[in-house]
């Protein structure tokens, strides 16, 4: 049909150019931009998965700087690690030193050198927060993404806990190059004998000795434990069990006391601290025991100690106003005088001593930096004691009394004398090789916990960095399927643009047409 009112030509000519025009101008934004959806109508589900991509992108991307600032991390505590061990070296050096026989130096100069190289250990493992309950003395999560969710997948995990490398991690606190090692007074039993079997038992079974250890723990808290050996069914060697009592101690967590085989072959207790210990027999041993008789008492005699006849105050109730008994002393070490005051008054918690165990904090509250610690000894007296020497001078007892008091003695009830107190200095017959031997042991010991300490930083480390390398990877391939949605095909858009191009021209073209062919409906007219 042939119209004037309609020309449907041009109208669909119309209609072809627009769509062509649109075309043409979205393959231009595509070519121009670069990306394939530029806008959520090009395509809104791949629109949502390219999002995704890239979000798992931006995630493994943070995670990978994560891995590397733990990878930096863990290279600096190595390099502490690796510090330290050098330290165990000159110290090791120096324990050998002294556990010659032949050494005629002087051992306290090699232990000045060696105290404060294990004050150098503290202080580096602190800086390398490798220390005892130290920031990174735990189970280290390192961040990396990944995984279909924040879960344990998305995270590595480098397991640093117990692997303190400070002296209490490395069990070096309290050992020392110094003569040392106290012995039983009437103990004759030599460990040293070959041929001799030591508490032949039934295995397992309640036969055995016991030692009951006061000793002061790193908190300057005085502590009182028992360990026990248990008899054996073949019996032990000498060494062997001394070796079974250090490990008992070890696991009752006592610091600071270690057993040894003295030079004459006797059991020896040595420590760089006060302790006392007593020795029993809790069962029928048929082999000897390694110490003669039924109990025995100690106290450390490789340091400066003495034994106080306090065992606590008693209030006086009988005036219509209670008045207390107070006992001051003086301690002098190193040219500095420390006070010390102990008093019935329950109101005065710093010095009250209403019982032994009130008096030794007390005590101990008031020495502070003295390097003397007070703690009750097996005989039930507090025992002072020091690795230097010390003097006590103990003034008149202050405070009156009305009426009867079993604590009201005459001046001097502390120590049984006002005045100076005599104070026992180490004795001459100590093990000379004793503490370094142990410190030899023990050296040995640490040097085995940091070879495992540092072979679990450099695990983490290689973990890390294969972490890394997986991440990498996923960031390479999320950019490729975020790339293959959303990114542009520039070959195939730049054929489209032609093409576009061609159809808007034709359309273009064909819509002249159309307009003009009204016009031939004028030939039909002029007849």
């Amino acid at each position: 049909m042939i119209s004037i009112q309609t020309n449907v030509a041009s109208l669909t000519a119309q209609e072809n150019l627009r769509v062509n025009t649109n075309f043409q101008n979205n393959t231009i934004q595509q070519l121009t931009s670069g990306y394939r959806i530029n806008s959520a109508g090009d395509d809104a589900a791949g629109l949502a998965v390219a999002n995704k991509f890239r979000d798992d992108v931006a995630e493994l991307t943070q995670g990978v700087r994560n891995a590397n600032d733990g990878v930096g991390q863990l290279q600096i505590i190595d390099g502490g690690i690796t510090n330290i061990s050098n330290i165990l070296d000159r110290l090791k050096t120096l324990a050998t030193e002294s556990a010659s026989a032949t050494f005629t130096g002087d051992r306290g100069t090699l232990n000045t050198e060696y105290q404060n190289l294990l004050g150098e250990i503290d202080r580096q493992a602190t800086n390398i927060k490798l220390n005892t309950n130290g920031a990174y003395e735990s189970n280290l999560k390192v961040y990396i993404g990944g995984a279909a969710s924040a879960d344990s997948n998305a995270m590595v995990g480098v397991d640093l806990s117990g692997s303190a490398v400070d002296t209490q991690g490395l069990k070096l606190a309290g050992t020392s190059v110094l003569g040392g090692g106290t012995g039983f007074a009437s103990n004759s039993v030599n460990l040293s004998d070959s041929m001799a079997s030591f508490d032949v038992g039934t295995a397992g079974g309640a036969n055995g000795e016991q030692f009951t250890i006061s000793y002061v723990d790193a908190n300057g808290t005085a502590q009182r434990q028992t360990v026990k050996v248990d008899a054996a069914a073949n019996g032990y060697s000498g060494t062997a069990f001394v070796n079974a009592i250090n490990s008992a101690i070890s696991s009752q967590g006592i610091s600071g006391v270690t057993a040894q085989i003295g030079g004459d072959g006797t059991l020896q207790f040595i420590g760089s601290s006060a302790f006392t210990v007593s020795h029993a027999t809790y069962g029928t041993v048929s082999a000897a025991a390694v110490a003669a008789g039924a109990t025995q008492h100690l106290t450390n005699s490789s340091d400066y100690n003495v034994s106080l006849g306090f065992t606590a105050f008693a209030q006086s109730g009988a005036d219509s106003v209670t008045q207390y008994q107070q006992e001051v002393a003086t301690v002098t070490t190193g040219g500095q005088d420390y006070a010390v005051t102990l008093t019935a008054d329950p109101t005065d918690s710093a010095h009250y001593a209403g019982t032994i165990d009130q008096a030794i904090s007390a005590i101990n509250q008031q020495l502070v930096g003295s390097g003397v610690t007070a703690i009750k000894d097996q005989a039930g007296n507090i025992s002072l004691q020091s690795t230097s020497s010390f003097t006590i001078a103990e003034s008149a007892t202050a405070g009156t009394f009305s009426g009867a008091d079993p604590s009201d003695s005459a001046a001097g009830a502390l120590f049984g004398a006002s005045g100076n107190v005599a104070v026992t200095g180490p004795t001459t017959d100590a093990s000379a090789t004793g503490n370094a031997l142990n410190a030899i042991n023990a050296l040995s010991s640490a040097l085995a916990t940091l070879g495992l300490v540092q072979g679990r930083v450099g695990a983490g480390e290689n973990q890390l960095n294969y972490a890394i390398n997986l991440a990498q990877s996923q960031i390479t391939n999320f950019d490729s399927a975020d790339s293959q949605i959303r990114d542009t095909d520039v070959a195939a858009e730049a054929a489209n643009l032609t093409k576009a191009q061609v159809l808007q021209q034709a359309s273009i073209a064909a819509m002249a047409q159309a307009n003009s062919a009204p016009q031939q409906i004028l030939t039909l007219l002029r007849g």
